[in-house]
């Protein structure tokens, strides 16, 4: 009895028909139910697994349609040209001009990222550097990530509209002249709320941020961003009730004693 042949080309028929498959449509395709078969077949072809859901489906060179980053999905699955989502990843911290943020390159690359970017980090593939209170990726070679650092600091020192001011650390000093003339020409009440606001732009630690920004303290800071939230503001108080110097009051000068001529 001759052992069953299986082609490689039933394999590539089912790719070419629905794009992508995954190993138990590749084993039915070859009517076998041995994994070494289908990727010994595999290796006939020009094939990728994708970086996304572990490498589960499965897809051929000539059906990816990579886009400029070299990113190709189809359905959920998604491909890169780089191949595992270890390599994806790391070639991405490479090229990046200001490093990469863990969030950046998970809406980058669709997927979560931060467990292969330790790993990356632990094998000193990659660097991680802390940096305004986040993590930044960057590239192993000192001179580019040098490049990269500054590039990331002047990406933190441009005030988004309507987004948090930047740290003390990367604010260009003519932006920090400005702000702190700016809160100067406040009264106290303007500036304990202003300073609120940017403490709840900022977020976490934002208290302490503003207020040392500013030069203030951080109770007055939080207590700018409380009254904010609450939405209970007395416009017509710039300090709260009571506060401030006491009033005097005026005593009545005696009146002189009627004389007795």
């Amino acid at each position: 009895m001759k052992p069953t042949r299986y082609s490689a080309d039933d394999i590539a028929t089912l790719l070419r028909k629905q794009k992508i498959a995954t190993l138990p449509e590749l084993l039915a395709a070859l009517g076998t139910r041995v994994e070494r078969t289908v990727f010994r077949k595999l290796r006939e072809l020009a094939y990728r697994t994708s970086y996304s859901h572990r490498g589960r489906f499965y897809t051929l060179d000539e059906i990816t349609d990579f886009d400029h980053d070299g990113l190709w999905s189809f359905q959920a699955a998604r491909f890169s040209v780089h191949g595992t989502l270890l390599a994806t990843a790391c070639a991405y911290v490479e090229a990046a001009e200001a490093g990469c943020l863990v969030e950046e390159l998970d809406n980058q690359l669709g997927v979560g990222t931060k467990d292969v970017l330790r790993k990356l980090a632990e094998e000193e593939r990659i660097v991680r550097k802390k940096l305004d209170g986040q993590y930044l990726y960057l590239t192993v070679d000192a001179t580019r990530r040098r490049e990269q650092v500054r590039t990331r600091q002047a990406h933190l020192a441009e005030p988004g509209p309507g987004g948090p001011l930047p740290s003390g650390e990367v604010m260009p000093d003519e932006l920090k002249a400005a702000l702190l003339l700016f809160a100067s020409v406040l009264d106290e009440k303007t500036r304990r709320l202003y300073a609120g606001l940017e403490a709840l732009k900022t977020g976490r630690g934002g208290d302490l941020r503003i207020a040392t920004l500013l030069g203030i303290d951080p109770g007055t800071v939080a207590r700018g961003r409380r009254e904010l939230l609450a939405r209970d503001l007395d416009l017509t108080r710039v300090r709260r009730a009571g506060g401030g110097r006491q009033a005097v009051e005026k005593k009545r000068p005696k009146s002189s004693r009627p004389s007795n001529g």
